[in-house]
């Protein structure tokens, strides 16, 4: 999908999809739709906008389990979107909007139109073709670019189907750029940025584990400790509480890389006097045996314990015994 018209032209049309939805025509807000499903139409048909959508198609995304045949939604919808936004299919208004029924179905078509989702696609596509490049620095300016124009996630609030999947995608795409800008600001040693990148992520994904080891390789590399143990139990709370899973084990060998004296102090506990340093018994869920690495399996399932086998009464003679019993005469 392309962009029609640059931000500086001035386009005529503009939509924001990223966070709440905004629809701008000739530097006017709309905020009055005619219909209920006036806007969602105009939604899907600017994301799809130039293709030729059936009734079927749009019925089945914007009224599942309404047969299109009988249903006279569409029309209206349709009707409420001409007059709200002056989109005559023979002679378009000011807005340059044309909406048009063609071949049992519609086909939208803008003359002007800037879209942020447009032009987010366009700036993290161009940003990891340059980090593929090898050039890092075109990388940074186009991935940056894409993160500021990230506003929150596509159609914040509705829930169709087709919203949700299309959010999944966008997700997906703007962790792949604060991935790819987290790991340029790692190699340049910028701890500042690589903070805000952290911090980033985990308001989009709060189950991020890899954003949790950057943090807590950041901190190691300060020899902050203490900041490391609160990330990672922090992401173990998170993980459990709302995933029921544990920490990979990358995360957990990546803790007890950075806190090797803990690493000791939980092996060799049952030496110490007094058990474990309190540090170590915060990391060691309840139950863990001493020894036993963090969140594994043999916490959530330990063995049984094998019954004492008594030993069986010896009947040879005692003049056998007595010679076995001592070296010299055996």
């Amino acid at each position: 999908m392309t962009t029609a018209a640059t931000e500086t032209a001035g386009p005529a049309v503009r939509v924001r999809f990223l966070g709440d939805f905004e629809l701008t025509v000739n530097g006017t807000p709309v905020r009055r739709w005619r219909a209920g499903k006036a806007r969602g139409l105009f939604q899907y048909l600017v994301v799809h906008r130039g293709q030729m959508l059936t009734r079927d198609r749009l019925y089945a995304s914007l009224w599942p389990g309404t047969d299109s045949t009988a249903g006279s939604s569409l029309k209206v919808a349709a009707h409420a979107l001409r007059r709200v936004l002056d989109a005559h299919p023979d002679r378009p208004g000011d807005s340059g909007i044309q909406l048009v029924y063609r071949d049992f179905g519609y086909v939208l078509n803008v003359t002007g139109l800037w879209s942020d989702l447009d032009r987010f696609q366009e700036l993290v596509h161009a940003g990891l073709r340059a980090a593929t490049a090898g050039d890092s620095a075109l990388a940074r300016t186009r991935l940056r670019a894409a993160i500021g124009l990230y506003g929150g996630e596509f159609l914040r609030g509705e829930s169709a189907d087709w919203v949700v999947e299309q959010r999944e995608y966008l997700r997906a795409l703007v962790l792949r750029a604060l991935g790819v800008l987290r790991a340029d600001a790692e190699d340049r040693e910028d701890f500042v940025e690589l903070i805000e990148l952290c911090r980033r992520t985990l308001e989009i994904d709060r189950h991020h584990e890899e954003t949790y080891r950057a943090l807590m390789v950041a901190h190691g590399r300060r020899g902050e400790l203490a900041c490391v143990r609160r990330w990672y139990e922090l992401c173990a709370r998170r993980m459990r509480d709302e995933l029921a899973v544990a920490p990979g084990h990358e995360t957990q060998l990546l803790l007890r890389t950075l806190i090797p004296a803990a690493a000791r102090a939980a092996a060799q506990a049952p030496a110490s006097v007094g058990g474990a340093p309190a540090t170590v018994r915060a990391l060691r869920p309840a139950g863990r045996q001493p020894g036993t690495p963090a969140w594994s399996a043999e916490v959530r399932n330990p063995a049984p314990a094998r019954p004492v086998r008594r030993a069986r009464p010896d009947n040879r003679p005692p003049a056998v015994l007595s010679r076995t019993a001592d070296p010299a005469t055996a």
